[in-house]
Formats: structure tokens, C-alpha cells, sequence
């Protein structure tokens, strides 16, 4: 016991106290081994990541590093020029911008074309991420926006086709017409230069520089005066087509309606198009007229019944086969009856008059429907197809413009097949005189024209200027053919025909540069046509084609105003304007 004092009791029991061993010895220790390796294990890690940085990826890296220190700014080629068949240039290139966010439109999709406003407004703003291009310029708009097409900015899809895997993002290209169809020609090699730039991006130096190539010029058939009279002598027709070419296949004119000025789609909402022009003022106004489509090329890519003018191949089956010559005769009783179902000719449905004894050269004069029921009977259906096909319907032309239609030749297995139903006489009676299932494009009706005026050869149409033009169907018409087509055709554009407006045609230059004489006529071979489609209210197709002068022809025009009336009265008179344009000069 242990005696302590007054504040504590008495005692205190007290024990032994058992001796005890301190760690802190051994704790200062380890911690003093465990700093340095935490060290030595960090410097380990860095010399490790240092190497990698250096040597693994040292390649790697440099090259971030250029590219963050070096711009390559692409120079974009300016595409070719496109001229006419005398030299005259239809479009032009000039200056514009794009924009590329992430300072290279290598691979970037983002890429998007500038107005000059929006560039204009960049360019104050000190803005780096801008590249000047070089756009597409229509000095003739809509005269020939759907031979020369536009050019638009490349799609995600198109990127991504082998067609264009040299392109980039927010490249330029041809859309439709010429410019798509050639645009592997038209279409230059991009230059670059390699700047050298500070951490702001201003440019310091440069450092090299690839020049561009410019694409390729193209020299079309087309001729500029010729283009622009067609369509201004088309200007009424609120939809139709009309084909202007030369008896070796070359395209002159090229003219589809409605139309649309192609600077729109090129040079953005900046562009203002003048009230008074009467075409569309924006690519909204374009893109949603599903009623009159103006981006279909009706030239080429819409397709009708050709009407009367098909009776020049129902002609020429008959004649060629043997079927009838030129003494052949029917009695025009102005109806045909076939059980409770009635075929007439238009001249006793509108005047109850007859014709008389036609032949078929009087057939084609007077575009006697009841000949050519009767004749389209004793050729035949299949004949008749066969004739059809000969002259290049049902089948693509290979025009060097796209997308063109075949058309349709109709067969009784056709028919069965498509129809469901057999083939009966009445349809042999509307095929021979263009109506029914036959459906062609306006280019193939200007083809068959061109076999007539070149005395059975057909060459194919194109649009670029070649030395020599393709044959496509050598000669397979006789001369005896020819000779009472071509005379039918003549006569149907002379006093007693129906196309009134080639009567007394006279072309004072033409005649005195042909003959000496002020009064000497121009003599026209033609074929007019009115078809009928849809309903009993709707109005029939206008359609006329022909060549001149008929005895050593230059020119063969086709004419087709959609839903407008006669041939004879619409077609016949836009046709004369035409004529007396090329003649003229």
C-alpha cells in the first residue's frame, strides 16, 4: 500500500507493473524505405512514359505537332468552261467561299458553301476557317437549265460511291445535264499550299505550293442564238418540249418547260431573280411544284403518246413489208364500226366531211385517222412493233444528257403481262395512229424524223462535239419509202395539208441565199399530231415534227405542248418561229 495524501483515499493498491517494447523504432523505419520507393517508382513511371512519347510514338506526335503548326489550305480548281458549238461561252466561273470548321475539308462532311454576304461579314470578323471556290455562273438561266444542268454541293451518299472517291467534303458537282455528264472532264485537280502558322492561326510563311489543274473545256452542238429563240418561241407553254437537231444526230436546241433559272442552286438565298421574269424565284418554289416538276427534263425524261405523227412508221411497215404500195386506196367513211364500238377521223368528228379515196401519201396530207385503222389492221400488231423498234422506240436513244426513258412498244404479251387482259383489233386500230399504250419521249420522235430526212439512217443524238457521228441504225428503208413518206409530209405542210402555218411560209434571207429570189417559199416537210390522253375533258397534246428545207434538209424540229389543244394550231406555230430564226440569218 501506498499512502498518497488527503485528496486521494488512504491507500492505493498497487500492482506490478509488467515491462513493455515500443514500436516506434520499427514504424520510423518503414516509412523512411516506403518515401524513396514511391519516388524511384514515379521517376520509373515517367522515364517509361517519356520513352513512349519519344520513341514509340515520336512520329506520331511530331506530326500533331506539324499539323498544329503547319495549315494546308486547299486551292480549288476551277472547273471547264462550257461553249457552244461557235465558240460562245454559256457559263462562267466566279469567285466564292466555303466554310470548314475544323480548318481542313479533307474529310470534313460539315464543309458548306458561303453566300457573299455571309463571307463578306466572316472575312470583317478575321474569321480563319474560310476557303475561296470558284462557282458556276448561268448567264443564260432558264433557257438552258436542263441541257447545261447545275452544280451542287456533294451529297453524304455520293461521297461514299467509288464515282467520286477523290472527292471531299463540301466539293462541287454536277447535279444534272452537261455538268453531270461530264463531270470527269469539267471537273479539275485541286491545288494545296502548306502555311506555316502561329498559335492564333495567323500565317507566318509559306511553305510550298501545288498549283491547280483547271477541268477540261467542252465544246457543245448546241447553238447559243438558236437555244434562246426556241425558247423564247416556247414561252407560252406551260409544259412541253422542243428538239432542234441536224440530220447527223447533233443536238442544236434543247428545250424543256416549265424551267428554272440554275443560278439558284448555286449561288444561295443572295441571288434575287427579277419579278418580272415569271419563273421561279427560290429552290423552295422549285422543289415543291409537284403539279408542272420543273427539274424534269421532258425532252428526254417524260414520255406520251406520239399521236399522229407514229403514222409515219405505220407508213413506213406498210410500205416496207409490201403490204400496200402507192396505188393502194381505202374510201374514208368517217367511222369505223367494231361491234357497239366506234372509230372515227377527226375531220368528220369536228366537220362531218369525208376525204374521199386516200392513199398514203392523201393519208399522211390529210392525217386520215380511217387509213391508217385499216392499215395498222393489215400490217399488224407485231409488225407494226417490230417496224416501231427499228426507228428506236422502247428503247434508250443513249442521248449524252440523263436520265432518258425507253418508252413503251406495246405487244400482246406485253399486254397480257402488264394488263392482264388479251390484245384486241381496237387496240391495233389506236396503235397505228400513235394513240393507246405506245408511249414515247420527245427525242425519239425527233430520231424517227431524222431516219425520214437522212433517207432511212438513223445517227444518234449527243450533245458534245464529235468528229464523227455514231450510227445507230443503218439504212433499212427503201428509196420508194422515203420518197412517198416524204411527199406525204411535204404535201401535209402545203394548201389542202393540215399544218396551215407552213402554207405560204417565205424566208426572205433563206431565199435569197438559196435561189436568188425575195418570193421563193420554204419548202417544209411535217408531220403534225393530237393526241389524247386522260379523261374525255382533258385536252390533247400538241405535237408537230419536221425537217427543212424537205428537199436537202438541215434541220429537224420537233415540237410538244402538253394539254394545249391541236397540233396543227399550237405546235405548228411555235415550230414557224423556229424555222424562221435558223433560216433568217
Amino acid at each position: 500500500m501506498i499512502k498518497i495524501g488527503a485528496v486521494f483515499g488512504e491507500n492505493i493498491k498497487t500492482e506490478k507493473l509488467s515491462k513493455r517494447t515500443h514500436s516506434y523504432g520499427k514504424n520510423y523505419a518503414i516509412r523512411s524505405f516506403l518515401l524513396p520507393s514511391i519516388l524511384f517508382l514515379a521517376i520509373g513511371i515517367l522515364i517509361i512514359r517519356l520513352f513512349f512519347l519519344q520513341i514509340s510514338f515520336g512520329a506520331y506526335y511530331r506530326h500533331l505537332s506539324d499539323n498544329n503548326r503547319i495549315k494546308t489550305v486547299v486551292i480549288h480548281a476551277p472547273r471547264g468552261i462550257i461553249f457552244d458549238r461557235n465558240g460562245s461561252p454559256l457559263v462562267f466561273n466566279v469567285p466564292g467561299f466555303r466554310e470548314v470548321p475544323d480548318g481542313t475539308s479533307s474529310t470534313n462532311e460539315k464543309t458548306k458553301l458561303l453566300t457573299q454576304e455571309q463571307a463578306l461579314t466572316f472575312l470583317a470578323q478575321g474569321r480563319k476557317d474560310l476557303e475561296i471556290d470558284s462557282l458556276r455562273s448561268y448567264p443564260y438561266k432558264d433557257a438552258f437549265a436542263h441541257v447545261l444542268g447545275y452544280i451542287g454541293q456533294i451529297s453524304k451518299d455520293e461521297l461514299q460511291s467509288n464515282e467520286f472517291s477523290n472527292y471531299r467534303g463540301g466539293d462541287l458537282i454536277g447535279k444534272i445535264g452537261i455538268e453531270k455528264s461530264y463531270e470527269s472532264k469539267l471537273k479539275g485537280i485541286d491545288g494545296k499550299q502548306l502555311v506555316e502558322v502561329d498559335s492564333l492561326g495567323n500565317a507566318i510563311r509559306t511553305l510550298g505550293q501545288t498549283d491547280p489543274i483547271p477541268g477540261e473545256n467542252i465544246t457543245l452542238t448546241l447553238n447559243l442564238n438558236l437555244q434562246k429563240a426556241v425558247s423564247d418561241a416556247m414561252k407560252d407553254v406551260k409544259k412541253g418540249a422542243a428538239i432542234v437537231s441536224m440530220p447527223n444526230g447533233e443536238i442544236l436546241a434543247l428545250v424543256s418547260k416549265p424551267s428554272f433559272d440554275p443560278n439558284l442552286f448555286t449561288f444561295g438565298k443572295d441571288y434575287k431573280i427579277a419579278s418580272e421574269s415569271g419563273i421561279y424565284s427560290s429552290i423552295s418554289q422549285i422543289l415543291t411544284d409537284s403539279e408542272n416538276q420543273p427539274l424534269i427534263n421532258r425532252t428526254i425524261s417524260e414520255v406520251y403518246p406520239p399521236g399522229s405523227t407514229f403514222k409515219l412508221i405505220t407508213a413506213a411497215a406498210g410500205l416496207e413489208d409490201k403490204i400496200i404500195d402507192e396505188n393502194f386506196e381505202i374510201t374514208d367513211t368517217g367511222i369505223v364500226w367494231l361491234g357497239n364500238f366506234s372509230f372515227s377521223n377527226w375531220y368528220f368528228t369536228q366537220y362531218g366531211k369525208t376525204d374521199g379515196q386516200v392513199n398514203v401519201v392523201k393519208g399522211l396530207q390529210r392525217s386520215n385517222d380511217i387509213f391508217f385503222y385499216k392499215l395498222a389492221e393489215k400490217v399488224g400488231v407485231d409488225k407494226l412493233s417490230e417496224m416501231a423498234m427499228k426507228f428506236g422506240l422502247g428503247q434508250k436513244l443513249g442521248i449524252d444528257i440523263s436520265p432518258e426513258e425507253a418508252g413503251t412498244v406495246p405487244t400482246p404479251l406485253w399486254k397480257e403481262k402488264v394488263i392482264g387482259e388479251g390484245w384486241y383489233l381496237g387496240d391495233t386500230y389506236h396503235y397505228g395512229i400513235g394513240q393507246g399504250y405506245l408511249l414515247t419521249t420527245p427525242l425519239q420522235v425527233n430520231y424517227w424524223t431524222q431516219i425520214i430526212a437522212n433517207g432511212g439512217t438513223g445517227y444518234r443524238p449527243h450533245l458534245l462535239v464529235n468528229p464523227k457521228s455514231e450510227i445507230l441504225n443503218p439504212k433499212f428503208l427503201s428509196e420508194k419509202t422515203i420518197s412517198l413518206i416524204k411527199q406525204g409530209m411535204i404535201e401535209s405542210c402545203s394548201a389542202g395539208g393540215v399544218a396551215w402555218p407552213f402554207f405560204e411560209l417565205k424566208v426572205p434571207a433563206f431565199a435569197k441565199a438559196s435561189a436568188g429570189k425575195e418570193s421563193e417559199k420554204l419548202k417544209v416537210a411535217c408531220k403534225t399530231g393530237t393526241a389524247q390522253h386522260g379523261t374525255g375533258d382533258t385536252w390533247p397534246h400538241a405535237w408537230i415534227t419536221l425537217f427543212a428545207p424537205a428537199d436537202n434538209p438541215q434541220i429537224i424540229v420537233t415540237v410538244l405542248s402538253e394539254s394545249s389543244g391541236e397540233g396543227s394550231n399550237v405546235a405548228a406555230p411555235i415550230a414557224k418561229k423556229i424555222l424562221e430564226e435558223w433560216f433568217s440569218r
